[in-house]
Order: C-alpha cells, then structure tokens, then sequence
C-alpha cells in the first residue's frame, strides 16, 4: 500500500461525521464495482447537490475514510462494498484530501477523483485522427505536476473495453479503488493517480465487451520489469546528453554519398553479462579501434524470450530492461557518439507475440491485430500481424520510430520483415489470404504506413537513415515517396549476400561454373541503394559462421575469408558484418554466450589465424573511410567499371571504383589457389604506376605474403601485377 503522502500538512480539529449522501443509483454502482464504467468520475469525488457538497470515495479494504477541509476531518459513511460518502454544507467544491484507515495505519491522500483530464483535446484529436506523431507523451504513465500535485497520469488506448482500471504494486494489483475515465471517441482511457510516482509497477485491469476481465501491460510504456515478470514500470528521463557535436553534424552528408561501415551486434551477448552501463565503457572503444562507421543493434525493446533475440517484441516503447534502464541504454547510445560511431536500430514492426498479459487481443478483441484470422495470423512466427489499416495502429508504429530517434538519438532504423508486410500472400496459400482492391497481392494499407513511417522520420529526425530488409524484387524500395516509393535510404542487398556466399563456398576448381553469381549484382547495383549484409541470420542455425563456410583446410579458409571481405568492401553498396565475423570465429553464434573472444587470447595461438582477419577488418575500414572511390558515387553507376568480368577460367574479378574528381581505386580478387605472375589488367592510360593500399595475403593478417612493396608500373594502359593466391588486392594511382 502506497506510504503517508508527507507533503501534505497533519490533520487537526474535531472529527465529526458527515451528513448522509443519495445513495447511488444501482445500476451504476454495479457498473462502478465491477470495473465496467466508462465515467467513474461522474460518481466519484466532490460533486454539488441541494445540502451542499456530496464526497463519494472508493476505497476497497479501507476501515473508514474521512474527508479533510482546511485541516478538519469529517467522517465519511460506509455505503459497503468499498464506497464511502457524504455531504458537507459547503458553497463549492473545496481543496480537500482524503484521509483513509486501514488495519495497519492511516494515510493521507489526495482524491484522484478531484481532478480535471491531464489530457488535452488537441492530443486526443490528434490519437482520433492518427496523427499524434509523439504519441509517447500523450498515452502511457507520465509523472507529472497536475493542478499543483505531483502523480502519474495514465492513459491507455482501449476502445472496445467496457472499463478500465489501474493495478499496480500500490494496489496490491486489485484495480477496484482506481477505475479510469473514457475520453470519448479517442478509445482512450485516463486518471491521473496523485503520489505515484518513478519506480512504481502497473498494469490494466480491462473489462471486456463480453465482460471478461484481465490484466494488460501497458503498450506505451517506457520501462519495464526484468523478464519473466510482465509489469510496466512508472519510468522518467533524466539523461543530459553530450552528443551535441554529433547530433549537429551526423545529416552533413547523404548516407548514400558518405562512408558507412557496419558492425552488427547482439547486445546481450557481445560480452555476457554487461549492462548497458558497463557496455559504454568497451563497446565504443572497440568498434572504433575497428574502424567501423556505425553499429546496428539487434532489437533491444522488450521481449519475453531471449532465445527470441529481440524479434518478437511486447514493449515497443521500452528498451530490455534486462540490461539496466532507459537513461542507462541512454547513456550507452551517448558514449557511442561520442566516440564517432552511429547507432542503428533492429525495429520490428511487422508481427508481434501473442502473450496473453500484452498487445494480443488487448481490449478482449482485435485491436492491434486484423479482426480477420487470415489477415492476422502470421504463418512463419506463430504471431500476429498489425493492422496497418487501422489509423490509430499505424499511429503507434509511426511515433514508434520517432520516439527512438528523437528520445534516444538513434541514427537509424533497420526496418525487419519488410516484405512479410508487403504482401497479403507472403508464406500463405490459396485461400488463405484475399487479394486487395485492385485484385492483387500488395498489402496496400502497409505500403501506405511504411511510406508514412519513412517520410515522418525523416522529417523529424534530419540525418537519420532508414534500411530495408527486404528480400524480393519489390521495385522502388529506397525511391522517394513523392516519386511512389516506399522511401527507404536503403537497403539490404539479399540477392548479392546469397550469391556471393555461395559461390565461395565452392571449391575454387568448381567456381568458373558459378562465376555469375559474383558478377550478376552489378546488372541491378544501382535499382536500389544497397547494404551489403553478412548479418546474424547467416552464423547461425546450421548455416555455419562466416569461416566455417569456406571450402579447404584451415589455412584456405581463412584466405578465402580474407579476399571475399576485401571484395565485399570494395564492391558498389555499404558493408554489414556480424559480430564474430570479424575475427573468424568457427563455431556458430550463439545467444548463450556470444563471441567465442578467448580466439583472440594468444594463449590459444590466436596469431596470426584471428586476430590476423581483425587486423585486416580493421585495415579494409580505414582504407575505406579514407578512400572516397570505394563510398562516395556507391549509387552512381559512373563511380564503377568493369576492368575483368569474365576471367571464370582464372577466377579473377577486377573493376575500378572512382571518387566525385575521377580518382580511382583498383580491386582485384584472385579467388584460386595458385599465385598469377604479372596478370595483365586494363587501367586508365594517364595513371602511370599503381601501389599497393591493401593485400589480405599480407603476412601480419596470416597470408603467405606475397605482396608487391614497389609500385607497379603500367605501359600503353596495361597494368601487370602479381596476384597473390585466394586472395583482394587494392590499388591506387602513385
């Protein structure tokens, strides 16, 4: 039970009792106990009649309440079940607390029941029209000062429900003594709880059109107990941000035009163990030692099952708890920006677990999730489907990508699932979804929510950068909206991730019969502004880490390892790699104890086989950041050239990469075993000599060192360098 409220002053005087009330009308007060009122603030409170004021309290398990006036208490009469009142002989309603008795003690409180709406019209016109573009501000628990008290206001949309209340550990988790107002034709539901304040646990106790009750967490709320347990938390910020160097220079260059580098990271089980606190003091320095432009965080908001790795998500609106509080994730984000290091965002608004005590069925029907079981029920993940037709759900999801941007500072969001949304036959068969009003497959009210997603963000958020996992054909996925795209700035390139992959993981005798599998992404290279993605889903679940997928003994596989990453950061489009991936890990990942990091231990012979490819993954990024051939025209087809796109008998890939002033870069991959002796390549005929920038057969990354020290002259536009085995060679003009 909530403590004495001590900012209020001791009541003294006389304890008299109060004039007896009407009693109540009974199908009201039947409606009021069972938690099925719409208005409960018509019954309880302080209310004019003919003899004065009536008070009329609601307070389950209380022994007595009294009513204090200027510091005199006047006994109110139990009308059983919980409901006290009376009337005083006064002109108008006055300041008054409630002073409420319970087997252990007294306390002191203001009257909930006293207040005016902490909800303004405009924010419940804004949630009737689905427009509330910062929806966290007006739904959920807000600590507050309101008409001069100090509370929470809580408002939750349920527009189904015949009721409404508030439980929480301050309640002992019966709602009966805090039932909510409806707002009218918003669905949204408020009262504003005086003393409750950050720390507090809820919940909402609905009362269903069928009567039914239950307890929901809530779907804005901004914090979380630790899983398994399900409650909200009362949650306010109180981060001081010193990011302000980045924030004012993070939207100087289009992410298209500028250099971006990926590390993809498990928060979790980066380092098991680490809070998000204890993570700001490794993490920044690592990713930069690296040299990588930005990390992309899988999911962090809440999620019952870890073994989920954050893709079936219950608090949209709160970060894992599991790893400390929202200002702590806070501070996570700041010390990464502070180190130069972007952060990205796992967002997942296609599907949503169907947890009974969450968004499933929220109000005791279909209210995030379609109303029809074809449309609701996703095939592949045992979840439901938003209702992207529905304003009110489109507007949850919308502010939902602008609270992480604007809130935490995140500098982009990584869109899951996308073509799932696209389609209303995704993973479905025949009658198991119906076409929509033109006849065909398009999901349009998903189109129109992810072109609204994209145009607000950007708007509100300059710099932010939204990606696409999208794995299909899907024409115009990084076009603007006004132009009829989705509005992406980029996107994953699945097509380019399967093939190359694969084509390594052939034997180099078999690979003249897959050369196109590497040469194929350069027909549709600039369709789409590209991510080139060696993401989790690739390490895990029998795929096999990155290494572990290349053909030979252990010494080949490290070779292939290395010319496959040097061609994928010398190939038009930007760079993702998963953590582990950057130092050859073996195994698979794993969300039980992430990164197998003792390979690095040089106990373990560590050097050169893995610490060998992190120095070279550290090298590509700083050559790469420093060479604006391989980033800054990645979508101008003028910024690439083909010098060798059909050498399959070789297994040699050669092209040029140029800068916005015509300077360009060479990339050679000689991906067969055998050493090629002045290899005769097409250059520029006004470049005189090339040198070396980088050679992954460099001795210090475990190669065999067959490298060029000098630079290699050209004659009449011919350039003949020696091409190490299994091995990407970098060249630019001397």
């Amino acid at each position: 039970m909530a403590l004495r409220d001590t900012s209020l002053p001791e009541p003294s005087g006389p304890t008299d009792r109060c004039a007896g009330a009407p009693p109540l009308d009974p199908a009201e007060r039947s409606r009021l106990l069972a938690g099925a009122h719409h208005d409960p603030h018509a019954l309880l409170g302080a209310h004019p009649v003919a003899d004065g004021i009536m008070f009329q309290a609601l307070r389950p398990f209380a022994r007595a309440v009294a009513v204090v006036v200027d510091g005199e208490r006047r006994q109110l009469a139990s009308e059983g079940d919980g409901l006290f009142s009376g009337v005083l002989p006064l002109p108008a309603i006055p300041d008054y607390t409630l002073l409420v008795s319970y087997a252990d003690g007294e306390q002191e409180v203001h009257d909930p029941y006293r207040f005016l709406p902490a909800l303004g019209e405009t924010d419940l016109h804004l949630i009737r029209e689905g427009r509330h573009e910062q929806l966290w501000t007006a739904l959920g628990a807000e600590p507050m000062t309101h008409e001069g008290v100090t509370g929470t206001r809580f408002s939750v949309w349920a527009p189904n429900a015949q009721g409404v209340r508030v439980a929480g550990e301050f309640t002992f988790w019966d709602g009966q003594a805090f039932p909510m107002r409806s707002l009218g034709s918003s669905g949204v539901w408020e009262l504003f709880l005086p003393g409750i304040g950050e720390g507090a646990r809820y919940k909402f106790e609905i009362t269903a059109r069928n009567g039914d009750r239950f307890l929901k967490s809530d779907p804005m709320a901004r914090g979380t107990e630790v899983p398994p347990a399900t409650a909200s938390v009362v949650t306010a910020s109180h981060h001081e941000w010193s990011d302000q160097e980045w924030m004012a220079g993070r939207g100087e260059l289009p992410v298209h035009e500028a250099p971006f580098s990926v590390y993809e990271i498990h928060l979790p089980s980066w380092r098991k163990g680490l809070t998000y606190r204890q993570l700001a003091e490794e993490l920044p320095a690592y990713v930069k030692d690296l040299g990588f432009t930005h990390v992309e965080l899988m999911p962090v908001a809440e999620h019952p099952f870890g073994g989920s790795w954050g893709y079936q998500v219950t608090g949209f609106y709160a970060p894992t708890s599991r790893l400390g509080t929202p200002d702590d994730f806070k501070y996570l984000i700041d010390a990464l920006h502070q180190a130069g290091i972007g952060v990205i965002l796992d967002w997942v608004p296609a599907h949503f677990p169907k947890d009974d005590w969450a968004l499933a069925r929220f109000d005791g029907e279909p209210l995030y999730e379609p109303g029809d079981w074809r449309r609701a029920e996703h095939p592949d993940w045992g979840t439901y489907e938003f209702d992207f037709g529905r304003v009110e759900v489109r507007n949850f999801l919308v502010a939902n990508a602008v609270y992480w941007c604007e809130e935490f500072h995140i500098d982009g969001l990584r869109v899951d699932a996308v073509a799932s949304m696209l389609y209303l036959d995704y993973s479905r068969d025949s009658g198991q979804w119906t076409p929509n009003v033109f006849g065909g497959r398009e999901d349009l009210d998903a189109v129109a929510f992810l072109q609204e997603m994209n145009a607000t963000v950007y708007r509100r958020a300059p710099g932010v950068v939204t990606i696409a996992e999208e794995s299909t054909a899907w024409g115009g996925v990084t076009r603007p909206t006004d132009g009829g795209g989705l509005g992406f700035g980029l996107k994953w390139n699945m097509g380019w991730m399967h093939d190359s992959l694969d084509y390594m993981a052939h034997e180099p005798v078999h690979r003249k019969y897959h050369h196109h599998e590497m040469t194929f992404s350069m027909v549709y290279a600039y369709s789409e502004n590209y991510v080139l993605p060696i993401s989790h889903d690739e390490v895990v679940h029998g795929k096999r880490s990155l290494v572990s997928k290349m053909p030979g003994d252990w010494w080949q596989q490290r070779a292939n390892l290395r010319a496959y990453l040097a061609f994928m950061w010398a190939h038009p489009g930007k760079q993702l790699l998963f953590m582990g991936q950057e130092f050859a890990q073996g195994a698979e990942w794993s969300e039980t104890h992430g990164p197998d990091w003792w390979l690095l231990d040089p106990a373990y012979g560590a050097e050169p086989d893995h610490r060998g490819i992190r120095d070279l993954v550290r090298d590509l990024n700083t050559v790469y950041r420093t060479t604006p051939a391989l980033w800054q025209r990645d979508t101008d087809p003028s910024g690439f050239q083909w010098v060798l796109g059909d050498a399959a008998e070789d297994n040699v890939f050669a092209f040029l990469r140029y800068d916005a002033e015509g300077s360009p870069l060479l990339a050679v991959s000689n991906l067969s075993p055998v050493v090629r002796h002045d290899y005769p390549l097409g250059v520029p005929g006004d470049v005189p000599a090339w040198r070396e920038v980088l050679n992954t057969d460099a001795g210090r990354y475990g190669g065999g060192d067959v490298v060029a020290p000098d630079p290699v002259k050209a004659l009449d536009g011919v350039v003949r360098p020696t091409l190490p085995p299994l091995a990407t060679v970098w060249l630019t003009p001397v």
